[in-house]
């Protein structure tokens, strides 16, 4: 199994050593635009006879049975198409909304080409997505499904997380489409302690397309990001200060609402983690499953990917990243 890595910043350079401690995974490339990243990446590594430092150029894929897109936003869609055309697998981490529309619009092509291009493969979307497949597999009809977010991880995320709130919302409710300004609709949502309540808004992310494509009953499908005061009076102006090398730790928590026979009922799943450390360990392990021939061809998120979620999030936890359930009454 051999699998190439472009971009070693923080869920990059996770993911690579995600991959080089799975016993599958045979051949592990690298590469960034900045050399010295890769280089402290593959020196990092103890098994640095499976890690290899490529530069960012055409040939950085050559060779290997699954692509890894942990790069800023804006270039997934030129990536991917080269790729397939090479005949080899995609999974992006990328969160942008426009990014994932675009790769969306790849299904055909992909299908046609028996390969997968996986969407969204991080922290949220990506772990968000398990949790909402897994919590859906005990309903009969799904009705709702919602997300909320909390932290982010490196630069580039924080980066999106700052344009998300300055963009248009998309959301599902009843049956169709709605568009709404992003930083409004505030909710407080309760996530896993320690992090506990946090007002969240409205943004320009791209959960809600995933999780429609992958729920196709669900008539209320949204997603909301957590905000500060200043976060949202800011949004529209260029970032004040540099953000910072990776943040604190983050939390997610996902609201499935359907039926089991005639009644109806609620599941609320949660997780906890820094950003960048969980979507390392999302992407490392959807790579992996790609490569065996556990995901089906198109372009799909990880909720809509066929993925049996069971075993996917138990060695997720295994590998430290695990998942809450949140009991009490619905409301």
């Amino acid at each position: 199994m051999r699998i190439a890595v472009l971009g070693a910043g923080a869920v990059g350079a996770r993911a690579v050593r995600q991959l080089a401690s799975t016993p599958e995974v045979t051949h592990v490339a690298v590469a960034d635009v900045d050399a010295r990243r890769t280089a402290m990446v593959t020196e990092s590594i103890a098994d640095a006879e499976r890690v290899v430092a490529r530069p960012a150029a055409p040939g950085w894929s050559d060779g290997a049975d699954v692509a890894i897109l942990a790069i800023p936003g804006g270039t997934h869609r030129a990536e991917a198409e080269r790729l397939l055309e090479q005949r080899i697998a995609v999974v992006s981490t990328g969160d942008g909304l426009e990014d994932v529309r675009a790769l969306l619009a790849l299904d055909a092509e992909a299908t046609e080409r028996s390969l997968a291009v996986v969407l969204g493969a991080g922290f949220s979307p990506g772990l968000s997505d398990l949790l909402a497949a897994h919590a859906a597999a005990g309903f009969d009809v799904v009705d709702e499904v919602h997300v909320s977010r909390l932290g982010t991880g490196g630069p580039a995320c924080a980066r999106q997380h700052h344009r998300a709130l300055a963009g248009e919302a998309v959301e599902r409710r009843d049956g169709g489409w709605t568009r709404r300004r992003a930083g409004s609709g505030r909710e407080l949502s309760w996530f896993p302690d320690p992090i506990g309540a946090a007002d969240c808004y409205r943004a320009a992310v791209p959960d809600p397309l995933l999780l429609a494509a992958a729920f196709p009953t669900a008539t209320r499908v949204s997603a909301r990001v957590a905000a500060t005061r200043r976060d949202r009076l800011t949004a529209r102006l260029p970032m004040l200060r540099p953000p910072h090398r990776e943040a604190g730790l983050g939390a997610i928590r996902v609201e499935v609402r359907g039926r089991r026979g005639v009644s109806r009922d609620v599941t609320v799943l949660g997780a906890i983690d820094r950003p960048a450390i969980a979507a390392g360990a999302v992407v490392a392990l959807a790579a992996v499953a790609v490569a065996r021939g556990e995901v089906g061809p198109g372009a799909h998120g990880l909720a809509g990917s066929g993925l049996a979620t069971v075993p996917f999030l138990a060695e997720l936890a295994r590998r430290g990243v695990k998942a809450a359930a949140f009991v009490g009454a619905a409301t």
